[in-house]
């Protein structure tokens, strides 16, 4: 498993975006999405979410909103702006990448390629 600082620098910006993709959702709903979809292996603290929250919103790739929820409570919800979707597909593809090559490199024999 990993732990919550094994992600490479940079990939939780991407989580969050993909997370904020299908709606508006809040900082603590982005965190259970994360782990619950990674099967507990993406863990992220709130020391490390909710600047990396601001700092999205400052980027203008989220936009948030304080609304009330169904418990009566304030919450600020997140949502991806135009920005943020083209920075999300161009970070996914990137990522797409990255993950075939390695996987390729993982494949090769220990002699060299295959």
């Amino acid at each position: 498993m990993m732990a919550k600082s094994d992600l490479p620098q940079g990939t939780l910006d991407l989580l969050i975006l993909k997370a904020a993709a299908s709606g508006p959702i809040h900082g603590y709903a982005i965190a259970q999405r994360l782990q619950q979809v990674s099967r507990d292996v993406v863990q992220v603290p709130q020391g490390s979410l909710y600047p990396a929250l601001h700092r999205l919103e400052n980027r203008g790739l989220l936009a948030a909103d304080w609304k009330v929820t169904e418990t009566g409570r304030e919450a600020k919800l997140y949502r991806l702006t135009r920005k943020g979707r083209a920075q999300l597909e161009m970070e996914a593809e990137s990522w797409r990448r990255l993950a075939e090559a390695v996987g390729l490199i993982l494949k090769m024999s220990e002699g060299g390629a295959q």
